[in-house]
């Protein structure tokens, strides 16, 4: 694929990304608009409810203004990453996802890394011992990863190591990349476990389908050595639908963290996203439904960019556009 032609590419891509969080956020708003309950009082919290106050707090939130007009001012603000300011706690909302966000990137980062080093390894050596025990019982870990929902997992791993075994810290985000690293082991493996039942099982399929080809057992017929043909032929013409699939579980490691941070008590954009869902703070629910969009959307541009260095003969042009 020629450099003029990915340029056009991504820039398609990179404007249909901007046009799809325009309509989730316009989605978003209007499932809360919508919503019960009267945004005055929202606002207002435990305070009294002095008709002065309600009138200076319609006036601030443009609740005086229609419905396209409230979103309009809500999007201008957006665009300019000025979400407004937190209902519960009155801090920029930039500001309170800018600090947590680091927290559940290093959480999703570290899964991530989990899944691939464990995921891929582990498909492979299935593909290469089919029919074995050894497949077999890859098969039913990868079977238990995926049924096993990342808060029971994570509870079960808090009680085994952190409790009953003191391996690792029952709470927090600890201090220092080393300390860090060792909170965030047990509560990253819970995510990733799931992702290592998923990639493993796609690994294996791709693999097996991939060493059945006929270009393999000319390969073989040359006397190239097994462990080339495996690598060279077999995984790289497998790894179209593995980077999909590794591209949706980062999607899913980053966006999927709420449950996971509330277990281990954690303060990232899980927990943050908690906290706004039960106190209803609109603005950052708004806030942080855009930037998980957002990630899953240049996620799975990024997948398709890998597309092209895995086998460049993929190309991009306007049937697949």
């Amino acid at each position: 694929m020629s450099r003029r032609g990915l340029g056009l590419y991504v820039v398609r891509r990179l404007l249909a990304l901007v046009l799809l969080v325009v309509v989730i956020s316009f989605v978003v708003f209007s499932l809360l608009y919508l919503a019960p309950g009267s945004p005055e009082q929202i606002l207002l919290g435990a305070r009294p409810a002095t008709p002065e106050t309600i009138a200076a707090i319609r006036e601030q939130y443009h609740l005086n203004d229609s419905f396209f007009g409230q979103y309009w001012e809500w999007a201008r603000g957006a665009a300019r990453f000025d979400f407004g300011r937190s209902i519960r706690t009155n801090e920029p909302v930039a500001g309170a996802i800018g600090e947590r966000f680091k927290l559940t990137l290093q959480l999703g980062g570290l899964a991530f890394f989990m899944t691939i080093v464990a995921g891929i390894p582990l498909g492979v050596l299935a593909a290469v011992r089919k029919r074995t025990s050894i497949d077999r019982g890859i098969v039913a870990v990868g079977v238990v990863g995926v049924s096993a929902p990342a808060f029971a997992t994570g509870i079960l791993l808090l009680y085994l190591f952190a409790v009953r075994l003191g391996w690792f810290p029952v709470f927090g985000e600890g201090t220092g990349v080393v300390d860090r690293i060792r909170h965030l082991a047990l509560p990253a493996f819970a995510l990733a476990l799931t992702g290592i039942g998923l990639l493993l099982k796609l690994t294996r399929t791709a693999v097996i389908g991939a060493l059945d080809q006929d270009y393999v057992t000319f390969a073989r017929a040359r006397g190239i050595r097994r462990r080339r043909v495996l690598w060279a032929y077999g995984l790289r013409n497998g790894l179209v639908p593995i980077v999909t699939a590794a591209g949706l579980l980062l999607a899913y490691m980053l966006a999927g963290t709420v449950l996971v941070e509330v277990t281990f008590a954690l303060p990232g954009l899980g927990s943050l996203l908690v906290d706004s869902v039960r106190t209803l703070d609109i603005p950052v629910v708004q806030a942080l439904a855009i930037l998980i969009a957002t990630i899953v959307v240049l996620v799975n541009l990024l997948a398709d960019l890998a597309y092209i260095a895995i086998d460049p003969r993929i190309g991009f042009g306007k049937a697949r556009a």
